[in-house]
């Protein structure tokens, strides 16, 4: 292996980072990763130091563990078919012990702020700064808690959380409880709640959501997806549709509000559970929260009931704080990158995980890895600036059209297509290079 001149920062020791950090180790990049909490895994890890993790006891993934793992690092084939948040924080563990990332990453070292100077500067929270000839940022976007926002009017006696801090059901114990959200989260801590909670659980959404099954016909739900990846999406989404119905019916059936979008523009929820819960009384939908009153909350239908505890299943904010608006923009969520990895400006300033999936994150970040690792090391071209601006565009008027705008569409990918192009895209980078394309330097990186 060729070793390159290249030193890179990678920041987060998550599931984005250290695909980042074997990604360049195995390109023969030097590379530091810097990691706020204690150990590798971030926010999978519950008991993590960090703080950010937001997995809760029950929690599982919502992707099939083979639709899930890294390529170069298979789940184990005793483990269940939707393994748990432990299995998935051992896993990244294991990934990690595995190909040698350890000694790469510095643990309990919060990164404050990037810079660049002749090179990057990243300093830590004990005041540190070392340079470097580029930087990825793999911090993750689901530790951030997003609010309604404006806040609904009125005020309540309550307790008010967000599923960001919602450990175990025990919090609801013999309370009358609220769920804000149509999320795979919102359903989770809904059926986790309706087993202890005091009288049935309140499911509240303004919007509805396509609800399915963690299996249909005796598969994993989402085997169907790679079957039929190479099928326009709409297509997709017909046979799709069609076949959701036939196992489950619609979310009108169980009394929840009607999905603003077909299957595959809006995020899908994937449980098995809720539709029970709902059909048995114990889980029961509202429509949108119209104001809060004392130890009420009104809905937009004029009903009303008495709550003691409000859970806001409301998402996440893109928060990348140690970069400034220079690099940023106003909104992290409508950073133009191309390919969701290069920043347009500079793409010695790389962004691994920074995108919304229809599918796991994962193999995407492995993909996104390996093509920052192959620029990075001087086996990748760009394209020149006017095409990758085009790119940019092009892509985020398919992702309105199919998602909307008010979906965060400069950040959505479709997984299958996605993964799938990655490679491609690399070919042609090293194709681009052999024609003559400039590729990254450590000594063109100085400026």
């Amino acid at each position: 292996m060729a070793v390159s001149s290249s030193r890179v920062a990678v920041i987060g020791a998550g599931a984005a980072g250290l695909a980042t950090v074997k990604a360049l180790l195995d390109a023969g990049c030097a590379v530091v990763a810097y990691e706020k909490g204690d150990r590798p895994g971030g926010l999978w890890v519950r008991d993590n130091s960090s703080g950010l993790s937001p997995a809760y006891a029950s929690l599982h993934l919502n992707t099939s563990k083979r639709r899930t793992e890294f390529a170069d690092f298979p789940m184990p084939a005793d483990w269940p078919d939707y393994p748990s948040a432990s299995h998935v924080a051992s896993y990244l563990a294991d990934y990690a012990q595995s190909f040698g990332l350890i000694p790469h990453i510095r643990f309990g070292s919060t990164v404050t702020r990037v810079e660049r100077d002749r090179l990057w500067a990243v300093t830590t929270e004990s005041g540190d700064t070392e340079r470097y000839h580029a930087v990825v940022v793999a911090n993750g976007h689901n530790w951030h808690p997003r609010y309604p926002d404006p806040a609904y009017p009125g005020t309540f006696h309550g307790t008010q959380m967000h599923a960001h801090d919602y450990r175990t059901p025990d919090v609801f114990r013999d309370r009358r409880v609220l769920i804000v959200g149509m999320g795979n989260s919102a359903m989770d801590i809904a059926v986790d709640a309706s087993h202890v909670a005091r009288g049935p659980v309140l499911l509240s959404a303004r919007r509805g959501v396509h609800i399915v099954p963690k299996y249909l016909f005796g598969r994993p739900a989402d085997a169907t997806g790679g079957a039929l990846a190479a099928l326009p999406w709409r297509l997709r989404q017909r046979i799709a549709e069609t076949l959701l119905r036939l196992a489950v019916g619609t979310p009108q059936r169980y009394g929840l509000p009607a999905p603003a979008g077909g299957l595959f523009q809006n995020h899908p929820t994937i449980s098995d559970t809720i539709l029970h819960r709902l059909t048995h009384g114990e889980v029961i939908p509202r429509p949108g929260i119209e104001r809060l009153d004392g130890d009420r909350v009104i809905f937009t239908d004029g009903s009303a009931d008495p709550v003691d505890v409000i859970v806001w299943a409301t998402g996440y904010r893109v928060s990348i704080p140690f970069l400034s608006p220079q690099w940023l923009g106003p909104d992290p969520e409508q950073l133009p990158l191309y390919q969701r990895v290069f920043h347009l400006d500079d793409p010695s300033l790389a962004f691994v995980g920074l995108m919304q999936s229809t599918g796991a994150a994962l193999p995407v970040v492995e993909v996104q890895a390996r093509l920052v690792a192959a620029y990075l090391s001087g086996g990748y071209a760009l394209p020149g600036t006017d095409e990758q601006q085009h790119a940019v565009q092009r892509a985020l008027r398919a992702a309105i059209e199919r998602w909307g705008t008010d979906a965060r569409p400069h950040m959505r990918i479709d997984f299958d297509r996605y993964v799938a192009d990655l490679p491609k895209e690399i070919a042609a980078g090293r194709n681009r290079l052999a024609r003559g394309g400039r590729t990254f330097t450590a000594e063109e990186s100085v400026v």
